[in-house]
Parts: structure tokens; sequence; C-alpha cells
């Protein structure tokens, strides 16, 4: 038969070890230097939410593609189709889309009237 003291006693030396809670010690070693800068920085906005992408037909037989995003006030052109997006603003919602260089849009997802920099306007629909 085993003696119970002689099981005991390794469990009470081992309570006796851990009778002070200790604080983890934290090490930084590798601070971030950013860490300051980012805290202090402002708020980032993030772009709208594409609502519609479309490719519509004009009169000529062109393509034009148009990304429509949320909040009406920002779309994307590309004349013809496979160009390099155009990002047109309008200040309001409801007003024309424009750009440097005398890009303007006006319409919807169905039907859009586009003037790119230095041409005459298409008349778009889908």
């Amino acid at each position: 038969m085993k003696n119970p003291i002689l099981l005991a006693a390794p469990l009470l030396a081992l309570a006796a070890c851990n009778s002070q809670p200790k604080q983890p010690e934290v090490l930084d070693s590798n601070p971030d230097p950013m860490a300051n800068s980012l805290a202090n920085a402002a708020p980032v906005e993030l772009p709208p939410a594409i609502r519609a992408d479309k490719t519509l037909r004009c009169g000529d037989g062109s393509l034009v593609g148009v990304t429509f995003f949320q909040g009406d006030k920002l779309v994307s052109v590309r004349v013809p189709s496979t160009a390099t997006p155009v990002r047109l603003t309008a200040p309001e919602a409801g007003q024309p889309y424009t750009a440097d260089g005398g890009w303007k849009l006006t319409g919807d997802e169905k039907s859009v009237t586009v003037t790119p920099a230095g041409k005459a306007a298409l008349t778009c629909h889908d």
C-alpha cells in the first residue's frame, strides 16, 4: 500500500511554487515604426460599391462599357469597351457626370449619352 503522505508531498510543493501570480512579461523587441502615424491618421473612406457594369451598343455600332457606382455620383467609362476606363464624377446625384478633357455622360443603366474627350457624342443603349 502506498503512503498518502508521499503522494501529497509533490502536490504541496507545486502549490507552494505558484503562490504569487506573476504578470506576463511583454517584450517589444521590434516596435512598429508607423504605429504613432497610424494611430493619428484620418479615417479612410472606402470607394462606393458597384451598382451595375454594362456594355452598351451605340448608334454607330461601337460598344461602350459603363460601370455605375452606388450613390449616383461616380461612373467609369470605357470608349471603346476594351479601352482604359475614365472616371467621371457628378457634383450631385442626377446631374451629368464629367471629367477633365471634355468627358460627359448622362443617362442610366439602360441608355446613356457619352461625349468622349474631343469626339462627338454617342447615344448608346442595351
